[in-house]
């Protein structure tokens, strides 16, 4: 076996770049090289900022626009000019884009079903590898949205939260839980928010807040994939949620948590948060409480 990094690391690029097709100037037989159809992609029926698709995907304006003119001689593509800010340029499906992008899909996913099969019974040791490097490559990417608690991406991450639970705390019971959850109004606005963070639209965290009374909030279900811990995730919703708080006009903040969870625990104490009196039963072991 190679042991040296960079000599795997290398070899990991390689295979990648050849499954994918990276330098097939036909990409994936659709007739055109992998930037236009990543910028394919990304645009949407409703519209797409050109300037977010660019950022994205980190191209230079002129290769950006390159690929814009290229899809629209295909009509698979409009641009126009913001109507509301004519600095911004706009980029929309017809419904000719719509079919080519929903083409691709299917190759996309015929391709998958191939690399899953070969990976047999360790498809999963093979997904959590991926979910891994994919979480550190787009960790600059990170976006932390608000979401409905409904949401089907909410419902995963809370799912998600209560399984670790019940593996890690004494007493604790994913079906105690029960998901939709029944309290979900008291995280929408204006009662509580609820935020997830987003690796390429993909949730890898999330942290609800919901009002107590007029000045006290408590958080709720922070949670962080094992893929994306490490990269100071779980802090930054911390610092996003209380933030939401300081909107709410909350001046106080609650929370409760189990000792057993090491890692959280050490978060909340070396961002201010004290102990307070029990406001809750088992399984919380441990109340704490910060002034905003």
């Amino acid at each position: 076996m190679i042991l040296d990094p960079i000599a795997r690391l290398r070899r990991f690029n390689r295979a990648v770049v050849r499954e994918a097709g990276a330098l097939d100037t036909s990409f994936m037989g659709r007739g055109r090289p992998l930037g236009a159809a990543r910028v394919l992609h990304l645009v949407r029926p409703e519209g797409t900022d050109v300037a977010m698709i660019r950022a994205k995907l980190g191209l230079d304006s002129g290769l950006m626009s390159r690929f814009l003119r290229a899809l629209e001689r295909e009509h698979l593509i409009t641009t126009e000019t913001d109507p509301a800010d004519r600095r911004r340029g706009i980029a929309r499906l017809t419904p000719t884009g719509q079919a080519e992008v929903a083409a691709y899909l299917a190759i996309i996913h015929d391709q998958a079903s191939q690399i899953l099969t070969r990976a047999g019974s360790r498809a999963d040791e093979v997904l959590t590898a991926m979910d891994l490097i994919a979480t550190i490559l787009n960790r600059d990417q990170v976006e932390l949205r608000p979401t409905d608690p409904d949401a089907p991406e909410a419902q995963d991450c809370q799912r998600a939260y209560f399984s670790e639970l019940e593996a890690r705390v004494p007493h604790a019971h994913a079906q105690d839980f029960p998901l939709p959850d029944p309290d979900a109004d008291s995280y929408r606005p204006p009662l509580g928010r609820f935020l997830i963070a987003w690796s390429d639209e993909m949730p890898v965290a999330c942290v609800a807040l919901k009002r107590l009374d007029a000045s006290t909030g408590e958080v709720k279900r922070l949670w962080v994939a094992a893929s994306a811990r490490g990269q100071g995730l779980a802090r930054r919703l911390m610092a996003a949620i209380e933030a939401e708080a300081r909107a709410m006009n909350l001046r106080t903040l609650k929370l409760e948590t189990n000792r057993v969870l090491t890692e959280a625990v050490a978060l909340y104490r070396s961002t201010g948060w004290a102990d307070t009196a029990p406001f809750t039963d088992i399984p919380a072991d441990t109340w704490l409480a910060k002034a905003l």
